[in-house]
């Protein structure tokens, strides 16, 4: 792992939430192809060791993000913590699934938002590009956490 790699496993780390490559050449202070190619490496490098960790690429950026393989674990670790809005939310996203990210903030409002993104973080949602907005659906981190096998179980609920 070179010089460069280290210091951008580092800067990943550190900051705990991805980060885009132009945020990591600002606080690495160096060259933006030079980022480029040390993310590269330690993605390889990540692979070759066969680490429980593993650089993980979204719209949001890079992050230094815990295989999923390992999600059990977490859940037994860390509890995952959730407010009202955000719960609501994710209930919206359930009952409709799939469902379009435009029709949930039409539904919860603008500050949707930030709980649709808090929500594919932790993993209980997986968001698609769909035109111009996003397709949102549950998975399967939502079954398992909130013990759902079915859909329709929800169904009886709104009854």
């Amino acid at each position: 792992m070179t010089n460069i790699s280290q210091q951008i496993e580092a800067i990943l780390y550190l900051k705990g939430q991805p980060m885009t490559i132009d945020a990591i050449t600002i606080v690495a202070e160096c060259d933006r192809n030079l980022i480029e190619d040390g993310l590269v490496d330690l993605i390889a490098d990540y692979a070759y060791r066969n680490s429980a960790l593993e650089i993980v690429e979204s719209d949001a950026g890079f992050a230094l993000c815990l295989k999923s393989q390992f999600s059990d674990l977490v859940q037994k670790i860390i509890p995952t913590d959730l407010g009202r809005g955000t719960l609501r939310t994710l209930a919206a996203i359930a009952l409709n699934n799939p469902i379009s990210q435009a029709d949930v903030i039409q539904i919860r409002g603008s500050s949707a938002y930030l709980q649709i993104q808090e929500l594919v973080d932790q993993g209980f949602i997986q968001k698609h590009r769909d035109g111009r907005s996003y397709h949102l659906e549950i998975t399967q981190k939502f079954h398992q956490y909130f013990e759902i096998d079915d859909l329709s179980k929800l169904d009886l609920l709104q009854n």
